[in-house]
């Protein structure tokens, strides 16, 4: 389930604080016992109790939440008021979480996930995501929506540290707006950490903590944005604070701050009146269109952690456990095997460009001046008439299997 955080008389947030049961924290402990402080977390194997029922390749379309708000950022002809629209685009996927401190599934090597938009303009949106590195963790995305000119592009390579008496998760990466109707016009955003704290004694929390930033070069304009973690005695949890500057001249233009959980506000630099600039409670989640399980190829993520989510929606955290051991060992054999075979891992939907970054493999034949054309080629990009159903560890849109261009509408469910 996903839960919106709204903040108490105390500056609190319910939906982001957990207490442990017992049994639960003495498992936990068990495993903490033999961390080191600023050890790499991923190679640790977490207890189920602690997973989000999803994976975080469909997570990450917690920011494709509010496209109204991108969709309508495109339209503007003023930079300025553009930019502003693209930063509370940004801020508006925040809100979005399980109730409780939870972490997403880890995907595993050639996991993929996709799944169609449909708008209230006429138009549409395909995103598709890609495991395409396991160690380190890499996750590949591209979003399109040709028919608004509107595309997404990024990767996340999170870091997950153990601090003491809390968890951090570094989230490096790339992540691009594009504007293609504006000389691609494109925003380079960069992403807070984020911080699970009292794993050790005290309620758990969990934080989005430290700077980030979202720019436009053409424009000269960059919003710099704080996160902050509440603090031991005084502050309230989930506060934002920014501001948008010219970047050339550092001249502050606008501030923002808030709680991305709740209301965040912006005013002009200098003045003291603040309008309010995304209201959670107003707001409202566009779902996505997912297909149905069993219509699912093996390595989409909702058919591959099927049995685990639903294991864990059941709180049988035995089963849970052990389905999701039984696809962490099948990865480790076939990692094994492609190490004997002397084989590389090639990923189905995303090249490897300038030595460590990922480009969506249909990028370089769209006809971005067509939009008919784009929608098209990006439907057969990611959804091809001939895909592989029975593709295990290293998919191909070469292997064929059935048309799923024309697959019914009822085998596209609107769900969450």
């Amino acid at each position: 389930m996903l839960g919106r955080g709204n903040a108490n008389a105390e500056g609190g947030d319910p939906d982001c604080t957990e207490v442990l049961e017992d049994n639960s924290r003495s498992i936990l402990m068990g495993i903490i016992s033999q961390l080191r402080k600023d050890m790499d977390l991923h190679r640790v194997t977490l207890p189920t109790f602690v997973l989000e029922p999803r994976s975080m390749l469909e997570r990450v379309t917690d920011f494709m939440s509010h496209p109204d708000l991108l969709i309508e950022a495109s339209t503007k002809t003023d930079p300025l008021v553009r930019f502003l629209d693209v930063v509370r685009y940004f801020l508006s996927g925040w809100h979005i979480k399980p109730k409780g401190v939870k972490k997403p599934y880890n995907p595993v090597l050639g996991e993929i996930f996709r799944c169609k938009y449909k708008y209230g303009n006429g138009t549409e949106a395909i995103y598709v995501a890609e495991q395409v590195s396991h160690h380190p963790p890499i996750s590949a995305y591209y979003y399109g929506s040709p028919e608004n000119g509107v595309y997404i592009q990024g990767d996340l390579r999170p870091k997950s540290r153990f601090l003491g008496n809390s968890a951090a998760t570094l989230m490096e990466g790339e992540n691009h707006i594009i504007f293609t109707h504006l000389h691609n016009e494109r925003y380079d955003i960069t992403m807070p950490n984020v911080y699970a704290r009292g794993i050790l004694f005290g309620k758990m929390v969990l934080e989005l903590g430290d700077s980030c930033v979202v720019r436009c070069r053409t424009s000269d304009l960059i919003c710099e944005l704080d996160f902050k973690t509440k603090g031991f005695f005084s502050g309230q949890y989930n506060s934002v604070s920014g501001k948008v500057k010219k970047e050339s001249t550092g001249e502050v233009l606008y501030e923002i701050s808030g709680q991305w959980s709740s209301e965040i506000y912006i005013k002009m630099a200098k003045a003291s009146n603040k309008t309010l600039f995304f209201d959670v409670k107003s707001s409202s989640i566009h779902p996505k269109i997912v297909r149905n399980i069993d219509e699912q190829e093996p390595l989409e993520s909702r058919r591959l952690w099927s049995k685990v989510t639903s294991a864990i929606l059941k709180d049988d955290m035995d089963t849970a456990t052990n389905e999701k051991t039984s696809i962490e060992d099948k990865q480790r054999e076939e990692t094994k095997q492609r190490e004997a075979d002397c084989k590389e891992f090639n990923p189905r939907f995303f090249n490897i460009i300038y030595g460590d970054q990922y480009e969506f493999k249909g990028i370089p034949n769209f006809d971005y001046q067509n939009k008919s054309n784009a929608k098209s080629e990006l439907e057969n990009a990611v959804f091809p008439p001939l895909a592989s159903a029975t593709q295990t560890a290293e998919p191909s849109p070469s292997n064929s299997i059935k048309n799923t261009n024309n697959i019914s509408k009822s085998a596209f469910p609107i769900t969450y």
